[in-house]
């Protein structure tokens, strides 16, 4: 029986899938006819924990260097879901991205209703520092709300809101939110995030008394959607893996 595994380990099927090496099926077969070895050993359970970036594999004798890092910019349809299957039988990101998505994770999601830049990659240690709470990345994001949203409501949104979470209150707040439009009907504003709690911008407004009625990612970090239309990517510059050190 395989035990717990350790922080920033990952079974060995979905290592070989995160390295470009296979698919995660076809990784699982490979594995369990002995055909794979981790630095040196013949290993037969898909579920073996590893740590991607610190083992050596080989694939029928043959030594496999990683994937080179991929990065690409992806413009989520409003309807589709930001995860590799979904039991409810919902068009995923990669159902649209097809065989380009091969190898990639997502960096964070965007929920079924959102809409906008959705990064992916096949380089954990990047997915992990463009996510990571500490670094503050900006995530910047067009919204739609229904009613007029005050200036005062826009600071309370700065200034942070306790908000009901899964264990609890939970403490969230924007980054900063500029009012661009606003009427006795809706508002529209730009919000910055520089974290990706669940859900937090619809959190956030419906504790002001809004509806969140459109969410569009424009930006995330450095990288912007720019002309991008829906369903469609474009290849970002690999990033050098030493920018993902988490040391």
């Amino acid at each position: 029986m395989t035990g717990p595994r350790r922080t920033g380990t990952v079974p060995l099927d979905r290592a070989l899938s995160k390295l470009g090496f296979a698919s995660r099926a076809e990784a699982r077969t490979l594995i369990r006819e002995g055909r794979v070895t981790v630095d040196g050993r013949q290993v037969v359970d898909p579920a073996r924990a590893v740590v991607p970036e610190r083992i050596t594999i080989t694939i029928d004798d043959q030594a496999r260097a990683r994937a080179a890092a991929r990065l690409i910019a992806f413009h989520k349809p409003r309807g589709v879901v930001t995860t590799r299957r979904d039991p409810e039988g919902r068009k995923t990101v990669f159902d649209v991205l097809g065989p380009p998505g091969d190898g990639l994770i997502a960096v964070g999601r965007l929920d079924m209703a959102s809409t906008g830049l959705l990064l992916l990659t096949n380089d954990t240690q990047l997915a992990n520092q463009l996510t990571d709470p500490a670094l503050r990345i900006t995530r910047t994001y067009l919204v739609t709300v229904r009613g007029r949203l005050e200036p005062d409501a826009a600071s309370q949104l700065e200034t942070g809101i306790d908000v009901p979470g899964a264990r609890g209150r939970e403490r969230l707040s924007a980054a900063r939110v500029t009012i661009k439009k606003t009427s006795g009907r809706e508002s529209h504003a730009m919000v910055e995030l520089t974290e990706g709690k669940n859900r937090e911008i619809r959190r956030l407004f419906e504790a002001v008394g809004h509806e969140v009625t459109r969410l569009h990612r424009i930006a995330f970090g450095p990288y912007e959607l720019g002309d991008l239309q829906p369903g469609a990517w474009r290849e970002e510059p690999a990033p050098r893996r030493e920018r993902a050190s988490t040391t």
